[in-house]
Formats: structure tokens, C-alpha cells, sequence
């Protein structure tokens, strides 16, 4: 992970046509866990930047012709697992674009490879606290956390997952503060790492 400030001068101010020059064909990849708002952040990112969004799990249940709740309930965590490593894959071909994946798919060290090699990535870190109540809204769509005790079950997978999450390029905190706000930290430190080195090499992506 990359922990870069925001005062970053003239880096900081880069327009989203030299962001995405310095992507070449690389995604924007958004990984954390439910509930810290990557596909709302997402969007209003893409539409900064002028690419596309795209979100895995729509793509998912898309390729699957159901839910990501009946993909669950009929075929298991494994078999979801294993169509999402595939599907993110076909994904990252079609960069540059703001890609939002779900909050375990980062668990697969091959899908981590496959972002790390064709996009930038981006945490989106959020406090417990925070998730908890975004969470509650719609609960009966995560899953994960159809167990006795949601909040502990959320824990767990907070303790599981953070480690890989922090192995991101770069990480934004998600809080209550209104999106675009967020998005613009976002294209501050992506110009920033970006400016300082980190795009793709010479005729990559051309």
C-alpha cells in the first residue's frame, strides 16, 4: 500500500484527462468490504474521470442469470467464489473504467494478481460502526450475514480481511461525509501516486 497525503501540490491537481493518460488501459479497482459504498462512490467516480462503471457483482448475477442471495443458497460460497474470480478476470480486459468488486473477491490471490497487473486499487476503509448502520439498511441482501449474530459475523470478516485489503495501492476512508467529497480525495492521492511513478510502463497500454 502506498499512504500518500493530499498535499501534494501540483501532483494533486492533475486533471482526469492526465489520470488517464497515466492509466493507460488499467482499471480503477475498488476493493472493501460491504457497506463502505463502492458502487455509489464508484459511479460518481467514473463519471469524474469519464469512463465507464462497472460493478462485478451486477456482472456477476448477469453471467449467473440470478441473484447473488440464490447463487449463495443454491451452490455455496465456493461455487460464487469461483464465478467471480472468473468474471472479474473478463473484467479487468476492458479498462480504463472504475470497476467495483465485492467485498470478499480480493480474498483470491489470482484475482488479487489480475488487479494488481491491469488496475490501480483502492480501499475503501470504513470503521465498524460505519458499515454496521449502512449495513442494517439492507441486510437481507448481504449473504455473508444471514447468521444469528450479523455484528459478530461482521467482525470476523473485518479481522479476516483487512490484512488483504491493506495490500491495496492506495487506501481512502469512507465516512459520513457526502460522496463527492470522497471521490475527490480519490482523484487527489490517484493523481498523486500516479505522478509519482506509479503507471504503467513505457508503451503499455497503447
Amino acid at each position: 500500500m502506498t499512504d500518500i497525503t493530499l498535499q501534494n501540490g501540483a501532483a494533486g491537481q492533475l486533471s482526469a484527462t492526465a489520470i488517464l493518460s497515466l492509466l493507460g488501459s488499467r482499471s480503477v479497482v475498488l476493493v472493501g468490504m460491504m457497506g463502505v459504498g463502492k458502487s455509489s462512490i464508484g459511479r460518481r467516480l467514473a463519471t469524474r474521470l469519464g469512463v465507464p462503471f462497472v460493478d462485478a457483482d451486477t456482472e456477476i448475477e448477469k453471467a449467473a442469470g440470478m441473484s447473488i442471495a440464490d447463487i449463495f443458497a443454491r451452490h455455496g460460497e465456493a461455487d460464487f467464489r469461483s464465478g467471480e474470480a472468473r468474471v472479474i478476470a473478463r473484467l479487468l480486459d476492458g479498462g480504463p473504467q472504475v470497476l467495483a468488486t465485492g467485498g470478499g473477491a480480493v480474498m483470491n490471490a489470482d484475482t488479487r494478481a489480475a488487479i494488481k497487473a491491469k488496475g490501480v486499487s483502492i480501499w475503501l476503509s470504513a470503521e465498524l460502526d460505519v458499515l454496521l448502520r449502512r449495513i442494517n439498511k439492507r441486510k437481507n441482501e448481504r449473504p455473508m450475514l444471514q447468521t444469528a449474530d450479523p455484528a459478530a459475523t461482521l467482525r470476523e470478516l473485518l479481522v479476516a480481511r483487512e490484512p488483504v485489503y491493506a495490500l491495496a495501492d492506495l487506501t481512502v476512508q469512507s465516512r459520513e461525509v457526502p460522496h463527492d467529497a470522497i471521490v475527490s480525495e480519490i482523484m487527489a492521492v490517484l493523481a498523486a501516486f500516479l505522478h509519482a511513478g506509479g503507471s504503467p510502463p513505457q508503451g503499455a497500454g497503447a
